[in-house]
């Protein structure tokens, strides 16, 4: 595996001083695309996500996916002496990504105004629950506090029982999905003008969880309508559920067009159901989605997987199977494109994970490395920086380093 960054970011600097998962992920997706992006930890303890789960034989696993294709060091940011090997750092660096509480860096003496003396150009991408500003801003929080705050438990989980969070912290990717979007508008503001300073860019998760629920604000807006669960029933398309089968499997099917409506009921065997006065279009269906949902729930639970998979490819219908981690594995269609790639590993290794998304014709990218040992390249990034072994030395026995 070439550890070389390729991708369309090639010969971007990123500093990553963030910690857990939503500002890493974002740094993460920049190294994707090729950026260089150093990720600075604490001596001795390292980054939080180290400590949670999965792990093996010692060696956290989710760590090695969001912080891969970076090279790590450890430095000391609340030490005095860490201030000089930070400032070479940062000086030819083209991004900086932190997500401490406001004002936290500033405390530090790492504030906006040193940062851009040593380097105008300096983007810093600052990523929390609340923002920088407004009365919660120094409130503490996690994904979940996140995703309930923005709206999004209330409408996950069956209709009349306790929302359910996900078995996932969504807020956090959702968050560092923004947060790299605003990196890379950022930067393109800059490449065309040698005079133009870099900027902060405030990237409140909670507010990037609210804007991924698209028309639920303006519905309530408009319409004073308070969305909430409704299980895995469609709000929107009907017929659209999740789908046992006679063998035991379950099939995510939604009908969420006319024409695709027409075409499962061709599947199903019942092209006369088009013509039911309760169904013909797509908002008599959702006011009669009780009961398509349970003539269609039957014909599907007459049929095994591969019979009900074989009705719908001939028709057109769009479906899956409901996968765990080791169907993604299996599938003929990840399996063609590489979507799981083998990644070397300085403690594993080799391990498993996804591959970059997108893809580029041009600019192709790769998972060159899984997330780096606690201060894998120590030696390696001072010596760049033009600390000698002995000044590292000190540093290191000083527990700056």
């Amino acid at each position: 595996m070439n550890a070389t960054p390729s991708g369309p970011l090639a010969g971007l600097k990123v500093i990553d001083v963030s910690t857990v998962v939503a500002a890493p992920f974002a740094a993460c997706l920049l190294a994707d695309h090729g950026a260089d992006v150093v990720k600075v930890e604490m001596p001795r303890t390292g980054d939080a996500l180290r400590d949670l789960a999965p792990h093996k034989d010692g060696v956290p696993l989710w760590w090695k996916v969001t912080n891969r294709n970076k090279r790590g060091i450890t430095l000391d940011l609340r030490r005095p002496e860490a201030r000089e090997p930070f400032a070479r750092l940062v000086a030819d660096a083209d991004v900086l990504v932190e997500n401490f509480r406001p004002g936290t860096l500033d405390r530090w003496g790492i504030t906006a105004a040193w940062l851009h003396g040593l380097n105008p150009r300096l983007t810093i991408l600052r990523v929390t629950g609340f923002g920088q500003t407004g009365p919660y801003k120094d409130r503490p929080g996690f994904a979940r506090v996140f995703e309930a705050m923005s709206g999004f438990t209330q409408i996950c989980g069956e209709a009349g029982r306790v929302p359910v969070h996900l078995g996932y912290p969504i807020a956090d990717a959702v968050g560092g999905l923004f947060g790299a979007v605003g990196v890379l508008a950022a930067l393109y503001r800059l490449k065309d003008d040698p005079d133009s300073a870099g900027q902060e860019i405030d990237c409140s998760i909670t507010e990037a969880m609210l804007r991924t629920l698209e028309f639920l604000p303006i519905e309530y807006d408009q319409l004073g309508v308070v969305r909430t669960r409704s299980g895995n029933t469609s709000q929107y398309a009907a017929p659209g559920n999740i789908y046992p089968t006679r063998d035991g499997k379950l099939a995510s099917i939604a009908a969420s067009t006319q024409s695709i409506f027409e075409r499962l009921c061709a599947a199903l065997g019942m092209p006369g159901l088009v013509h039911d006065p309760r169904f013909v279009t797509n908002a008599q269906r959702v006011a009669h989605r009780t009961e398509i949902d349970e003539i269609v729930g039957a014909a599907i639970r007459a049929l095994d997987m591969p019979e009900l998979r074989q009705r719908l490819d001939a028709h057109e219908v769009g479906f899956s199977p409901i996968y765990d981690a080791a169907d993604v594995f299996e599938d003929p269609q990840f399996r063609a494109r590489e979507a799981i790639v083998s990644v070397p590993d300085a403690e594993l290794g080799s391990v498993r994970m996804q591959g970059v998304v997108p893809r580029y014709s041009a600019t192709p990218c790769s998972v060159r490395m899984a997330g780096p040992a606690l201060g894998q390249h120590n030696e390696e990034i001072y010596d760049e920086l033009g600390l000698t072994p002995e000044q590292l030395a000190a540093l290191r026995d000083a527990g700056v380093v």
